[in-house]
């Protein structure tokens, strides 16, 4: 395996010539892979017509939604990544929970960065038409490049020195039929996602510092099936303070005889500023009024406590404002 390292944000490779995830490393054709695999759409009940808005604003339906990648990679790396996940998934919390972090971080980071992919495509295209500069924040292509090298992980060898650069939370649901959702922030890469029994949350580049922010309250729900509600409302907490997390994890990346060795930096720096910005209850029930839609509660019955916004758990062990 090369030592180079395949960095697409660089000279913005995504015009669907290269592989997504390896560039022009394998000599193997390069086809089109649709970026929900058949066996979730299938898990899902999904027809691949139900639609997703993407940042340009345009709706595209599931099935549509492709991206470029070497035959070698798809049928000896990603195939057998997604038998894995698949297995796990059929299982329940049974089995996803007992899925090695490091594979759920590959499977969610390529579903996420296939959708950046995307997104990167119409920003490229865009550029092609306006003869504008690409409008795009430095601070974010580099924590989608680092993302990107770190899901290389899925078809040659990546090393992380002593850290994780993620935070899962994985928790069993009281219903065993919950019909599959998920959702994301690409510009914080949150993630959530629930089926059947069980309920996943995952920051993929904050160094494990989200899960430790909420850790009473995963103390306090530990051994706990969730209800439906109170699952979306640790969803809100996680997206939250994805949002109000102020660093950028900055990695030391070295590629030495084929594999790729990362070191993260510490967060911290030279400055004693928290990790994050101040916790406000006012937005943060403006969260919970998205997440809680299906069951219609209001914003006005949400912050009726201005100091203690509508909880499904007891106690509801809130982060501390000023």
């Amino acid at each position: 395996m090369t030592n180079t390292i395949y960095q697409p944000f660089k000279n913005f490779d995504f015009k669907f010539k290269n592989c997504f995830l390896s560039g022009d490393t394998f000599d193997a054709p390069v086809i089109q892979t649709n970026v929900l695999p058949a066996w979730l759409l299938e898990v899902a009940n999904f027809s691949g017509d139900e639609q997703i808005k993407l940042l340009d604003e345009s709706i595209r339906s599931y099935n549509t939604l492709k991206i470029p990648v070497s035959e070698e990679v798809l049928l000896n790396f990603i195939g057998p990544l997604e038998d894995k996940i698949a297995a796990a998934f059929a299982q329940g919390f049974a089995g996803v929970s007992k899925l090695e972090e490091m594979d759920l971080f590959k499977w969610i980071g390529k579903f996420l960065y296939s959708l950046i992919y995307i997104e990167m495509n119409a920003a490229v295209n865009l550029q092609q038409l306006s003869d504008d500069g690409l409008n795009m924040s430095q601070g974010l292509m580099h924590k989608f490049g680092n993302l990107q090298t770190m899901i290389q992980s899925i078809y040659r060898s990546v090393i992380l020195e002593d850290f994780t650069p993620w935070s899962f939370v994985i928790v069993p649901l009281e219903q065993d039929d919950i019909p599959f959702s998920f959702r994301d922030e690409i510009n914080t890469l949150t993630f959530s996602l629930k089926l059947k029994d069980f309920g996943i949350i995952a920051c993929l580049q904050d160094n494990g510092t989200n899960k430790r922010y909420h850790q009473e309250i995963l103390d306090q729900i530990a051994g706990q099936c969730l209800t439906d509600q109170q699952f979306e409302e640790l969803c809100a907490r996680f997206f939250y303070s994805a949002y109000l997390f102020n660093r950028l994890p900055e990695y030391t990346i070295m590629p030495v005889e084929g594999s790729i060795y990362i070191d993260a930096m510490p967060l911290r720096g030279t400055t004693n500023k928290p990790l994050f910005d101040v916790w406000q209850h006012k937005i943060y029930a403006q969260v919970l009024e998205t997440v809680w839609k299906p069951w219609g509660n209001l914003l006005m019955e949400i912050r009726k406590d201005p100091m203690a916004p509508t909880s499904y758990f007891n106690p509801p062990s809130l982060p501390a404002t000023d």
